[in-house]
C-alpha cells in the first residue's frame, strides 16, 4: 500500500532527533522547579476538593409547638447576684417572674474573678392576668406596700447587699431558658426587688448601674459560621443610669452536615437602643432583650465538590505547569547554546 506523502504532517508526536535529547543542567533546574510546583498545585487543589461549601435555601417556617432555647451569659460588673432576678414575658400571656430554670449566677468580685456559685433551681410563676405588663415595656419594682415594709430579714439583706457593693462585687448570669416559640422578652434587673427594699439599697433608681458584658446569647446550638452579634459586647456606664433595650429578629434555621445529620437552631439579627433614666420615671433600669420570630426558615446545607471537576481542573494545572516548563526549558537551553556559541568567534578575533 502506498503511503500519502503529505499524511506525516498531522502527525501530532513527532519524534525528537537524537542531538535534541541532550541533558543539561539548566533541564535539570527547570524540572525541579516544575515538580515543586506541580505538587503545590496538587496539595491546594486536594485540599479544594475536600474543603465542603454551603448553599442555602429558604422556606416558609411550620413548626408548631415548640419551646425556644435561649442561652444567656451576661456579666453585671456593678450589681451583687443578691438584686438580679431574670424575668420572661411572652404574647401568650405568660409571665414567669425571677426564673430560675437552669440558671446559675456566679459572685464576681471587682477583678471579675468567681468567687460564689448559686444554682436557682425553683420556677415562679404568675399569670398574665394578675399583672399588667405590656410587651417590651418596663415595670416598676413591685410597689405593694406591706403591713411591715422591713424585718429582721430585709435588714440583714440591705447590709449584705451594700457590704457587697462597697466592695465592688459583680454577677454573672449564665444559664439556658426554654420559653414559648412566640414573640416575648426576658430582661435581667431589679425588679424582683420590694420596693422599700430597693430604695433603702439603691436610693433611687438613678442609682442602679445595669452596666453589662454579654459573653455570649445564642437561641440554638452553635453550627460551623455561626456568628452571634452579641456575643463579647459590653456596654458600660459611667454616668447616667437607664435601660438598655436589644431588638431580637430569630430567623429558625437548619444545618444538614454532609452525614445527612439536621441540626436545629436558630440565627439572629439585633438592633439596640437606650433609654436614659429621667426623675420622673417609675420604672428602674434594666437589660431588655425583646425578641419576634421571623416567618421564613433558613437551611443551610454542606455540599462537597464534583469528583470528575476535581479531576478535569488536576488535568488542566498539571497539564499546563508541564507545559510551561518545557517552554522554559527550551527558551533556557537556546539562550545558553547562543552564549555559548558566541564566545568562541570572540575568541578568534
Amino acid at each position: 500500500m502506498g503511503r500519502i506523502p503529505s499524511l506525516k504532517n498531522f502527525n501530532a508526536f513527532p519524534h525528537a532527533e537524537d542531538h535534541l535529547l541532550k541533558k543539561t543542567y539548566s533541564g535539570a533546574i527547570v524540572t525541579i522547579l516544575g515538580l515543586i510546583i506541580m505538587v503545590t498545585l496538587f496539595a491546594h487543589e486536594l485540599t479544594f476538593y475536600l474543603t465542603t461549601y454551603t448553599m442555602h435555601q429558604m422556606s416558609v417556617d411550620l413548626k408548631r409547638g415548640e419551646t425556644l432555647p435561649i442561652h444567656i451569659n451576661v456579666s453585671f460588673p456593678s450589681l451583687p447576684c443578691e438584686v438580679l432576678s431574670v424575668d420572661a414575658i411572652d404574647m401568650s400571656g405568660k409571665h414567669e417572674v425571677d426564673l430560675h430554670t437552669n440558671i446559675w449566677k456566679l459572685r464576681l468580685d471587682k477583678y471579675g474573678h468567681i468567687i460564689g456559685t448559686e444554682y436557682l433551681s425553683d420556677l415562679v410563676e404568675k399569670e398574665h392576668g394578675t399583672h399588667d405588663h405590656d410587651h417590651g415595656k418596663e415595670h416598676p419594682v413591685e410597689e405593694k406596700k406591706p403591713e411591715h415594709p422591713f424585718n429582721e430579714d430585709a435588714d440583714k439583706m440591705v447590709k449584705s447587699v451594700k457590704l457587697a457593693m462597697e466592695n465592688g462585687e459583680g454577677c454573672r448570669v449564665y444559664g439556658a431558658l426554654d420559653v414559648q416559640r412566640v414573640a416575648g422578652n426576658f430582661h435581667i434587673s431589679v425588679h424582683g426587688l420590694n420596693i422599700f427594699v430597693a430604695n433603702q439599697i439603691f436610693e433611687g433608681s438613678n442609682h442602679v448601674n445595669v452596666s453589662h458584658v454579654i459573653h455570649t446569647l445564642s437561641f440554638g446550638p452553635e453550627y460551623p459560621g455561626v456568628h452571634n452579634p452579641l456575643d463579647d459586647n459590653s456596654r458600660i456606664l459611667h454616668e447616667a443610669s437607664g435601660t438598655f433595650k436589644y431588638y431580637i429578629k430569630v430567623v429558625p434555621t437548619e444545618y444538614r452536615y454532609l452525614s445527612k445529620k439536621v441540626l436545629p437552631t436558630n440565627q439572629f439579627s439585633v438592633t439596640e437602643y437606650f433609654v436614659p433614666m429621667r426623675p420622673t420615671d417609675r420604672s428602674w433600669p434594666a437589660v431588655y432583650f425583646l425578641y419576634d420570630l421571623s416567618p421564613i426558615t433558613v437551611t443551610i446545607k454542606e455540599e462537597r465538590r464534583n469528583f470528575l471537576h476535581f479531576i478535569t481542573r488536576l488535568c488542566a494545572v498539571l497539564g499546563g505547569t508541564f507545559a510551561m516548563t518545557g517552554m522554559l526549558d527550551r527558551w533556557m537551553y537556546r539562550i545558553i547554546e547562543s552564549v555559548s556559541s558566541s564566545k568562541p568567534r570572540s575568541g578568534m578575533r
